[in-house]
C-alpha cells in the first residue's frame, strides 16, 4: 500500500492524473512515452494553416479524413485551429447536412486520453446534430498542456474567466458563433470526465456565453486547486464555487465510477440549487433504459414549472458516457441515452 501511494504521488506531480488514478485503483499505469509532445494547436496531418482572423484553418490530409469517418455523421467534419491572447488551440467542428444560421451550437469537452474525434465516435453527437440541427465544437487538448490530455480544471490558473483554458474555449466559441451565425441565445458546455469539469468552469464563468451545462462524470467548479486536492475531490469531492449567474446544468453519474465518486455530482445539483434564486420543485422518476439499466432521474423546476436541473444517476455505471457507441473510449452503451437526453433538456434553454 504505501509503496502505491509513493508511486501515486510521483504520477501526480508528474502531471499524470490519470497514471496516478489507475495506481490507487490497483490497475497498471500505462507506461511513460520519452516522445516529445507536439506544440499546442498544432495536430498531425494538418497541413496548409491559412489565418481567417483569430481563427486558424487546416485542411486534413486525406488519411486523417478518412480516419475520423466523420465520426458517425453525414456532414462536414472540419479541424481547426484558434489564436488568441492566451496561446493557440485547435478544434474540431461538426455542421450537419443542412447548416443553416441560426442554428443552435454545443461545445464539448472530452475527457483525458481522450480526442475530438473519438469523443464525437463515443457520443454519438454529430449524428444528433444532423437529426436535431445544431453545430458541434470540439475543443482539441494537447500533450503539451497536459500529458494525458485532460484539461486543467485543478488549477487555478485555468478556472478563472479571460485566463488559461477558460479564455482559448471561450474564443473557440465566440469564433464559431461569429463565422457560422449561430443563435447566441443557443450555445451550450457539455464535458466528461475531466471535461465534465471545464465544462463546468466554462458556466461558472462564462454565464454570459452558455445557457446551459451539461456535466457527465465531472467535478464542479473550484473543486480542487491543484493536483493533490484534484485526487482527493475525485474520490470524496470538493468544495464547489458558488456565486455568479445561474446555469441550468443536467448532469449525468454512474453510482459504481470508481474514478471520479458520485459524491461530485451531488455537491454540483446543491451548488446549482443554491444558485437558482427560487424556490425548487424536484421530481424522482426511476427507470430503465431498453436494455434494463436502471436509472434515477432527478427534476428541479421553478415556480412557474420551467425545468432547471436535471440530476441523472445510472444504477451500475462506472467511469463512461451513458448510452454511448462502444466504437468511443470510456462508453456505457447500456444507456441511458446521455447525448439525446442532454440535447433535449437543451434545447428547451435559452440564455437570457
Amino acid at each position: 500500500m504505501n509503496s502505491s501511494m509513493a508511486e501515486a504521488l510521483r504520477l501526480t506531480r508528474s502531471g499524470k492524473l490519470m497514471e496516478a488514478t489507475a495506481v490507487l485503483q490497483g490497475r497498471p499505469a500505462a507506461g511513460d512515452s520519452s516522445a516529445s509532445p507536439p506544440p499546442r494547436g498544432v495536430a498531425s496531418g494538418l497541413i496548409d494553416l491559412v489565418s481567417d482572423g483569430g481563427v486558424w484553418r487546416a485542411r486534413p490530409t486525406s488519411a486523417a479524413s478518412s480516419a475520423s469517418g466523420g465520426a458517425t455523421g453525414h456532414g462536414s467534419f472540419e479541424e481547426l485551429t484558434y489564436r488568441g491572447q492566451e496561446g493557440t488551440i485547435s478544434y474540431s467542428l461538426y455542421r450537419p447536412v443542412e447548416a443553416a444560421p441560426g442554428m443552435p451550437l454545443v461545445v464539448m469537452l472530452h475527457g483525458c486520453t481522450q480526442s475530438p474525434e473519438d469523443f464525437a465516435r463515443g457520443t454519438g453527437m454529430n449524428a444528433l446534430a444532423d437529426e436535431l440541427g445544431f453545430l458541434v465544437a470540439y475543443p482539441r487538448q494537447s500533450q503539451s498542456a497536459n500529458a494525458q490530455k485532460c484539461w486543467n480544471w485543478f488549477k487555478p490558473g485555468d478556472q478563472q474567466r479571460d485566463r488559461g483554458e477558460p479564455a482559448l474555449l471561450a474564443g473557440i466559441t465566440r469564433a464559431v458563433i461569429a463565422e457560422h451565425g449561430i443563435d447566441p441565445a443557443r450555445v451550450y458546455v457539455a464535458g466528461l470526465s475531466a471535461g465534465g469539469a471545464a465544462a463546468a468552469i466554462m458556466a461558472a464563468e462564462y454565464p454570459d456565453l452558455f445557457a446551459a451545462v451539461g456535466i457527465h462524470s465531472g467535478l464542479a467548479c473550484g473543486a480542487a486547486q491543484d493536483l493533490p486536492s484534484a485526487m482527493m475531490a475525485m474520490k470524496r469531492g470538493g468544495t464547489a464555487r458558488t456565486g455568479g449567474r445561474f446555469v441550468p446544468v443536467i448532469t449525468f453519474h454512474g453510482d459504481r465510477d470508481n474514478t471520479v465518486s458520485e459524491v461530485n455530482s451531488q455537491q454540483i445539483i446543491a451548488a446549482a440549487s443554491a444558485a437558482a434564486g427560487v424556490p425548487l420543485d424536484v421530481t424522482v422518476v426511476e427507470g430503465r433504459s431498453p436494455s434494463g439499466r436502471r436509472f434515477t432521474r432527478k427534476v428541479s423546476t421553478n415556480p412557474a414549472g420551467a425545468e432547471l436541473i436535471e440530476q441523472w444517476t445510472i444504477e451500475g455505471s462506472g467511469h463512461a458516457w451513458s448510452g454511448g457507441d462502444a466504437a468511443g473510449s470510456y462508453t456505457d452503451p447500456s444507456g441511458p441515452e446521455a447525448s439525446r437526453e442532454m440535447m433535449r433538456f437543451f434545447l428547451t434553454q435559452r440564455r437570457g
